[in-house]
């Protein structure tokens, strides 16, 4: 199963590693049993697939989520682990994507404009003289 990121980026299954193991949670003696749970595991450094920026910028973003420059993604939702392998690989797509996507436009700095600093002052300047006025006068 090929990992579609995409209609330009599509990582194939290759690069993905897979493990499996007991899930925890409901489901009687079948739990103790079969490994429905599922992990998936991307190496971004090890990745023919993206060129330089990309890697850089999946690192970037995703830093607190890296694990040896690895994404790694559990999922032991369901009892049946095909369901749970479809489920990864659409997390993992979209965590993929969403870091990939542009972000928003960056705010250019621009100065206050002297009014709006006139009126700044002015209301610090009545909010002084209301707290002033409250003082007991000896």
């Amino acid at each position: 199963m090929d990992l579609i990121i995409t209609s330009r980026l599509v990582i194939p299954s290759r690069e993905l590693k897979w493990r499996f193991s007991r899930s925890s949670g409901p489901g009687g003696q079948k739990v103790n049993k079969t490994n429905t749970r599922v992990e998936i595991i991307f190496n971004i450094e090890e990745s023919k697939v993206l060129n330089d920026y990309q890697k850089k910028v999946l690192t970037k973003k995703l830093k607190t989520k890296l694990v040896n420059n690895c994404i790694c993604l559990a999922v032991q939702e369901e009892r049946n682990q095909l369901l749970n392998r479809q489920i990864a690989i659409i997390r993992i797509s979209s965590v993929i994507r969403n870091s990939l996507k542009n972000s928003s436009k960056v705010r250019k700095a621009t100065k206050p404009s002297k009014a709006s600093q006139n009126r700044r002052l002015d209301s610090k300047k009545k909010r002084g003289e209301l707290k002033k006025n409250r003082q007991r006068k000896y």
